[in-house]
């Protein structure tokens, strides 16, 4: 079952003797275990204990264990599945890190895995265990699996306005993507800024983009607007400039890429607005600019260079969430740089300008062609 079903599954069948809660979103993780405890211990029962179990306080402190797999041997894990509750029907015993548990250990527990103590819920954590385990096969089949498995992109967008209604937040679409974009490679960032524009916004008002902006602390002058309008000017001081700032301000460089692809995105979007002939005021409206100033905005980016960002920007999604890059910060740096194009030599001749500060390619792109190769493109669009 995934995670928002577990609550409705206890209501239905009763809490289970044994749980396993399986992915790698540990958000999702934590709501699922959040939601056993509330079930086992009752809704106001505190904070996990911090490591090796220490006490919560009140009837809590009797029936809850809090344990790691690579802390704990089988027989500690056996004596405190077995214990009797106190004044309760049920122990909750949480063993997190189960991927963690030595083979021995978890062989150890395959008898209690076929009989388990029905006075005591044991929920077993895990990012992923090994299937080839004896342990990780009994448990697959004893348990009721709880997959956290990450969200599937088009799943993401749900997720966040369902977040949203909890806490009280109206998005408006553009601020609902720029969040998505934002997400990483985790649920809690975005969880996070959630509950800051929880706190910000004014009651019954709406996030836009620019609320999303503000609550994150963002510098004036070091927006995604101003990182894309100082590419498109090519002004490499300042696009590293901008970038040190958001860095130092603590953003970590997937999630600028991240804004960069969703102001990118924006730019397209426009773009094909102006190319179907519906006027200038709607692509201000989609840019936050003055009608006056998208024409010359927009012609700083060709539809070629369009094409190479998003290729760029999938190939340094790659790298920042591959593990692969030993600083990512210069990975990043190394892409702003590359999306401001080949350095002019003075008195170099240039071809083709379109607007201030930009190239059109040797050989234009139609009109109506959308950038290919891969999940971050800006969409399909209507033709010319």
């Amino acid at each position: 079952m995934k995670p928002h079903e577990l609550d409705q599954a206890i209501k239905q069948h009763g809490i289970a003797p044994l749980y396993l809660i399986a992915g790698e979103e540990d958000y999702l993780r934590d709501q699922a275990v959040a939601t056993i405890k509330a079930a086992v211990l009752g809704p106001d029962s505190g904070q996990e204990p911090g490591r090796g179990g220490e006490e919560a306080g009140g009837l809590e402190a009797f029936n809850y264990d809090f344990l790691y797999g690579d802390e704990s041997e089988a027989a500690e894990i056996l004596a405190r599945a077995n214990e009797v509750p106190v004044f309760a029907p049920r122990r909750l015993m949480l063993l997190k890190a189960a991927d963690k548990l030595p083979a021995r250990e978890g062989e150890a527990l395959l008898p209690y895995l076929k009989a388990p103590c029905e006075t005591t819920t044991v929920v077993f954590v895990a990012a992923k265990l090994d299937g080839r385990l004896k342990f990780s096969q009994a448990l697959n089949k004893s348990a009721a699996v709880v997959d956290c498995s990450p969200l599937y992109e088009n799943q993401v967008s749900a997720w966040i306005r369902t977040e949203a209604g909890r806490l009280g937040v109206k998005l408006h679409e553009d601020a609902a993507l720029l969040l998505k974009e934002t997400a990483g490679s985790s649920l809690y960032l975005v969880r996070r800024e959630l509950e800051k524009l929880a706190t910000y916004l004014p009651g019954g008002a709406t996030a836009g983009p620019s609320e999303v902006a503000a609550v994150r602390g963002v510098e004036p002058g070091a927006s995604v607007f101003d990182l894309a309008a100082a590419i498109g000017a090519r002004e490499r001081g300042r696009v590293l400039r901008i970038t040190a700032r958001n860095l130092e301000a603590g953003e970590a460089p997937v999630r600028i890429l991240g804004s960069l692809v969703w102001q990118y995105r924006q730019i397209w979007k426009a773009k094909d607005l102006l190319r179907q002939g519906r006027g200038e005021a709607e692509a201000a409206r989609m840019l936050r600019l003055a009608p006056f100033k998208v024409k010359e905005f927009l012609g700083r980016f060709s539809d070629a260079s369009l094409k190479t960002a998003f290729r760029l920007f999938l190939e340094t999604d790659s790298k920042l969430k591959g593990g692969s890059a030993t600083a990512p910060h210069l990975v990043l740096e190394s892409l702003l740089l590359a999306l401001c194009g080949p350095v002019q030599v003075a008195g170099a001749r240039t071809e083709g300008r379109a607007g201030a500060g930009g190239a059109q390619p040797p050989k234009p792109v139609a009109a109506g062609s959308a950038p290919t190769g891969g999940t971050v493109r800006p969409g399909r669009t209507s033709g010319s």
